[in-house]
């Protein structure tokens, strides 16, 4: 059997690739996430109760500003040096996302570059890189003065470091058995001009992978979340005084056996608790299920005609997959309950497991959701492990064949 490959992950969050890496038979060698809850969570899920990463001695088991560990071990990234199969990372995309407000200052778009300085040292056979869909288009405020998107930097400086093919390609998760239409701008760039034939294989085993899976090509919501719903039962919140978090109920799809507790019929899954909404946020809700249209955001008229004041809701639609998430809890509604969306829904529309716990505060307001990573935030930046894993598969045929 060929060696298992190896592979790093930057701005790790929570864990996404991680997983998918790991199930895709890849070995971890450690992983750089700067803030601390999502460290938290990657950490017990993915290194304290699973063994998924092969960590170094040399370098402390905590959370780490991927800065600080170009300053402080340079020379021990030095020896790393074309031993590493896979470099694997989505730098903050927050400054590029439609989501939020665009902006080029955003500090945190600079971190692409200490992205590629990681690269530079350590020289690995393949790297991948995600980032929303925004990092591939000029800032409409600087078009007339020529400014280039970042997703052209960024392959131009690849090209520089010897990955000559390094290319992007725009990827609809919900092409891959993910229930959400997920748009992301994917990289992948090698030293032996296998770019191409990863993202073909990348395409050309999705069906037979979701066949093996005993998934379907395309999911809807409520093929993800029916027995998470409210109406199956409610119980104390077991990590929070004062709410009800929700039980499963005992009977499931094949996209939720999938990702449900093994040998557990009835239970309540890790951070399924339900917001406290008044009786009058209620009232709104029910509204807006019976009448408002489903899968996109209010218009400015609809919001002014349901009395709506948030600048973005949209009411899911079970019968098609989900529109693609955020990380704040309240930019969705429930496709058939009054009510936001629970972590644990969120997390299965990214297909993460029942047994992957989330840890840290649900929440943060205000600037809180800059400076934290609270759950609401850590699933909604995460690259979606089903689709991670296919990724791991296809470069691993390419790489065993080359």
């Amino acid at each position: 059997m060929p060696q298992q490959l190896s592979y790093i992950d930057l701005f790790s969050g929570c864990g996404g690739i991680s997983l998918g890496l790991f199930n895709a038979g890849f070995q971890g060698v450690f992983a750089i996430e700067k803030h601390p809850d999502a460290f938290k969570t990657l950490r017990h899920n993915l290194i304290d109760t699973h063994k998924h990463f092969d960590w170094p001695s040399w370098l402390a088991l905590e959370n780490w500003d991927i800065n600080e560990l170009l300053r402080k071990k340079r020379e021990k990234l030095n020896e790393l040096k074309g031993k590493i199969d896979l470099v694997v990372g989505g730098p903050p995309c927050q400054g590029f996302s439609f989501a939020g407000k665009r902006q080029e200052a955003d500090k945190r778009n600079t971190l692409i570059h200490s992205y590629l300085k990681f690269v530079e040292i350590v020289q690995p056979r393949v790297i991948m890189f995600e980032n929303v869909r925004g990092f591939t288009l000029k800032f409409s405020k600087y078009k007339k003065q020529g400014k280039v998107p970042y997703s052209e930097i960024v392959l131009s400086r690849l090209h520089e470091l010897g990955y000559t093919d390094a290319h992007g390609e725009m990827v609809n998760f919900v092409d891959y058995g993910v229930p959400q239409r997920r748009q992301r701008f994917v990289v992948i760039a090698t030293r032996e001009n296998l770019s191409n034939e990863i993202f073909s294989t990348l395409k050309a085993n999705k069906t037979q992978f979701l066949m093996s899976k005993g998934l379907k090509p395309k999911i809807s919501t409520s093929e993800a979340l029916s027995d998470l719903e409210k109406q199956h039962g409610t119980v104390t919140s077991p990590d929070t005084r004062n709410f009800l978090a929700g039980t499963t109920n005992s009977r499931g799809t094949n996209f939720q056996n999938y990702l449900r507790l093994f040998n557990e019929e009835k239970y309540v899954p890790d951070s399924h608790r339900f917001v406290n909404h008044t009786l009058d946020i209620q009232a709104v809700f029910e509204m807006l299920l019976k009448n408002a249209p489903r899968n996109r955001s209010l218009r400015g008229d609809e919001r002014l005609l349901f009395g709506v004041k948030k600048r973005s809701l949209t009411i899911l639609d079970p019968s098609e997959p989900a529109p693609t998430l955020t990380t704040i809890p309240d930019d969705c509604l429930h496709y058939s309950e009054p009510r936001v969306m629970t972590v644990r829904e969120c997390a299965r529309l990214q297909t993460f497991p029942d047994w992957f716990e989330f840890k840290g505060p649900y929440t943060a307001g205000g600037k809180g959701r800059v400076t934290h990573a609270p759950r609401y935030t850590q699933v909604g930046n995460a690259v979606p492990p089903l689709f991670a894993e296919q990724l791991g598969i296809a470069i691993q045929m390419v790489l065993y064949n080359d």
